[in-house]
């Protein structure tokens, strides 16, 4: 690899030194002659690009010697291209452009290259389901841009979110039926990535990061416009996926490292029509990787074609569809205890071999996916937009899920812990459809603009579950005395026969231990009914205020349910599209099945109301030196009440009672800065004070296991030379960090605390317009640590990955 690099090295050093490059310039405006600051302008069959500055102005430096078309855009305007040529050691004054304004909704402005504050987006069109710039949103949330993941060299989903402040991983992705998906903590709530452009997309995999244009981490309880069943208290995880552009273009790249990681990823986009208004894109990769443990390995195949066609003025479609086929080996997760006193307390008394993985590569799951999404956009009139979107998700899980669980029946041994091997054959499908309504105007009325969405939202969901029950499948040790653990719990005398791990880790004998097992299928039905509203309207150019509505009717086999959620909010600019002051309360809400009550030995049924989480929230957005800073910084407060909890009265009597009240407050600070040309810096922390106030005897007064650490920072810095001899040559250094963690957190059971941890990365690359080689390593100090959520998960140590991009 050393070798092959090196030629890379020589080769673009050379072709950096002897290369002949171009300028042009120009300015954007609107019809009426408004500059238009943050425009993307972007030039085909390069990774040039930049944005306007506050005057409209833009310049594109290092242009090779071609012919060319240049893509001007900007969300809520009609995107303009521009044919042109370029020649030798020339600047070109394309002079000033005019953009129409049009209401193309759901849209992903792509910004590649050579820009300002190259890993921040400025709008976004998701959070809040119309165009809205990030200074005039009041929620908060941070946008991970592909930009980013590919200057990390980043090859899953959890180390794409190790970007975003105030997200950590809880439980790793299992691929067991229904929520197989990884967990992650926000705001001191679980949640799980189930939505792709807005839309839901369910997996019981972790998605891969091929054909993500951005993750678009959206915080605080969103249910006013995305309901209840797919999100969390704490916020979403939404995938905006990359989009066709009228043009050919794309890449191909291969990336290899250690413990065996093969990768290979295409991105390929053609036009289909001679007038260059269909558009196709397909995005795939095929990876291979072992664990760095004794067993365990992760294969996955991923095909996503997208299409755009643009009719006429007036009227576009938009699909995209995503297939994945994912093997693999189940991380390891040992479960705590739930009805004990706690043996040991941390890692440290554990004594655990993060080596060990006590699993077999024969038992693997596979969990296939696919995803359909669908949108026709039509312009009802120079104000109104409709917007009609169609998805369809499909999830299986097909294989062996296993987790390690302390038993209650070993706590006689005087050293160390052991745990018995839980395993079932999953057999299991998850459908999702979803159909979505939106009309999106922008007007005004007498002197305040106002942009508003309407919208209708049915979601259908269909679980189908024939999954094996669970069976034990041996015993596991952890600790120090080995011979008491083979004599008194296996029954081994011999200690040349000596074993920790008495399990079958074949499928013929795990199969054999299954066989008696009755399998009781099960089908789940739901159906939600919602309609929304949100407006945001312009009281003063400097003052806007959004008051947004749903109403929302769940319903399954067993009962039905309505709810209300509210949303307000309100943006001050002192210094308009630079400095703005926001505050904003926000509603989530859970619907809460009926429950069956006994007085006197008689049941009777009794609905319960739907839980609720309310937020308030205030703090700044910056926009600064010509778009060079863009930062956030905010206080949040999220109460949630009408949490059940069972009160048992004696033997034959018990009644639920609805009083269970949580909190969850906290300081999120954001950073995204290009201070000088070449220098791009991501950072951000998070402090989270999150306690169960009233509940559950055993949690009340308690941070919740879901919450994750109280302290969570990030950060990446990177530094690309803009010119001279080795022009593209860059260093890239970052890292996380995460104080310790209660994963067991219990009155009667006690504590187990992870400890904190500091993990760094560091990277060197070189890049010009038409390939790219990266090195990068990830945990360079080799760092021993650990995720959880009333379970142990070891994390990956140092690893070494090269890859190599080639741009066409």
């Amino acid at each position: 690899m050393r070798s092959i690099l090196s030629v890379f090295l020589l080769v673009g050093f050379s072709l950096a030194a002897t290369a002949q490059s171009a300028k042009i310039k120009g300015s954007v405006t609107t019809t009426t002659n408004t500059p238009l600051s943050g425009a993307t302008i972007e030039l085909s069959q390069t990774t040039l690009g930049t944005t306007t500055d506050e005057n409209g102005n833009f310049i594109l430096s290092n242009i090779p010697s071609g012919n060319y078309r240049l893509i001007l855009s900007y969300v809520g305007f009609k995107t303009k291209y521009v044919d042109l040529s370029v020649s030798e050691n020339t600047t070109k004054d394309l002079g000033t452009f005019q953009l129409e304004e049009a209401q193309e909704m759901l849209g992903v402005v792509s910004i590649n290259g050579k820009k300002h504050n190259k890993f921040t987006r400025e709008t976004s069109v998701s959070v809040s389901k119309m165009p809205l710039a990030d200074i005039e949103n009041p929620q908060v949330y941070n946008s991970i841009t592909a930009n980013l993941l590919e200057e990390q060299v980043v090859t899953n989903f959890d180390d794409a979110l190790k970007n975003a402040p105030g997200i950590d991983k809880l439980w790793e992705s299992t691929g067991r039926g229904n929520d197989g998906a990884g967990y992650y903590s926000l705001r001191g709530f679980a949640v799980q990535p189930t939505l792709t452009n807005g839309l839901p997309a369910l997996t019981n995999g972790s998605p891969d990061p091929a054909n993500i244009e951005s993750i678009e981490v959206i915080k605080g309880p969103s249910g006013t416009l995305y309901g209840s069943s797919l999100i969390s208290y704490g916020g979403l995880i939404n995938i905006t996926t990359k989009r066709p552009f009228y043009d050919f273009g794309g890449s191909v790249s291969y990336t290899s490292g250690s413990y065996g990681l093969n990768r290979v990823t295409a991105d390929v986009n053609t036009t289909l029509s001679k007038e260059k208004n269909i558009a196709l894109r397909v995005n795939t990769a095929y990876h291979t990787q072992n664990s760095y443990q004794d067993a365990g390995f992760r294969k996955s195949f991923f095909f996503a074609p997208s299409l755009a066609y643009q009719v006429n003025d007036r009227l576009s479609f938009y699909i995209n569809t995503e297939f994945y086929k994912g093997k693999s080996t189940n991380q390891t997760m040992l479960f705590l205890d739930r009805g004990a006193q706690l043996r040991v307390n941390t890692i440290d008394e554990l004594g655990y071999d993060i080596d060990r993985s006590y699993t077999g590569n024969d038992l693997y799951i596979e969990t296939p996916t696919y995803s359909f999404q669908g949108q026709m956009n039509y312009k009802l009139s120079d104000n109104w937009t409709s917007q009609t979107a169609f998805s369809r998700s499909n999830s299986k899980s097909d294989g062996y899920y296993s987790y390690l669980y302390e038993g209650t029946q070993y706590t006689t041994l005087d050293e160390g812990i052991a745990l018995n091997r839980y395993i079932s054959k999953q057999n299991s499908e998850t459908i999702a459809t979803d159909i979505q309504q939106n009309f999106i105007g922008d007007f005004n009325l007498g002197s305040m603009r106002n942009r508003m969405v309407v919208g209708l939202d049915y979601l259908k969901t269909n679980v189908i579950n024939n999954n094996s029950p669970y069976i034990t499948n041996g015993a596991i040790y952890i600790g120090n005395n080995l011979q008491e653990f083979n004599e008194e719990v296996l029954g081994i005398t011999d200690p040349a026969n000596f074993t920790d791990d008495s399990g079958i880790l074949t499928q013929a004998g795990t199969d054999a231990l299954l066989a008696n097992g009755t399998i009781n299928p099960s089908k789940t039905e739901q159906e939600i009914f919602s309609a929304y509203a949100s407006d945001v309207i312009n009281i003063l150019p400097e003052l806007s205020a959004m008051a947004s509505l749903r109403i929302d009717r769940f319903s399954n086999a067993d009962h039905a349910q309505t709810a209300l959620s509210p949303k307000f909010g309100v943006v001050y600019q002192p210094i308009l599209n630079k400095v703005s002051l926001f505050a904003n309360y926000m509603n989530g809400f859970s619907n809460v099945a009926p429950v069956d009550e006994v007085t006197n030995g008689v049941t009777t049924n009794r609905a319960l109301d739907p839980e609720h989480a309310n937020q308030f929230e205030a703090g700044t957005k910056l926009n600064l030196l010509n778009g060079r800073l863009s930062a956030t910084l905010s206080y949040y407060d999220i109460q949630v009440k009408n949490r059940a909890l069972r009160v048992d009265v004696d033997a034959t009597n018990y009644f639920y009672t609805q009083d269970g009240t949580q909190e969850s407050k906290g300081f999120e600070a954001s950073f995204v800065a290009n201070p000088v040309d070449g220098l791009n810096i991501v950072a951000g922390y998070s402090y989270n004070d999150s306690k169960l106030t009233e509940g559950a005897a055993d949690f009340v007064g308690l941070r919740p296991e879901s919450a994750g650490p109280q302290n969570l920072a990030n950060l990446w810095a990177s530094y690309q030379l803009t010119s001279g001899k080795f022009e593209g040559l860059g260093f890239g250094f970052g890292g996380n960090y995460a104080s310790e963690n209660k994963i067991f957190n219990r009155n009667l059971g006690g504590a187990f605390t992870l400890p904190e941890y500091t993990v760094l990365n560091a990277s060197v690359f070189y890049g010009t317009p038409d390939f790219r080689i990266s090195l990068k390593l990830d945990n360079i100090a080799n760092k021993e640590y650990f995720k959880g959520w009333s379970t142990i998960s070891p994390q990956n140590q140092r690893s070494l990955l090269a890859n190599f991009t080639y741009n066409f």
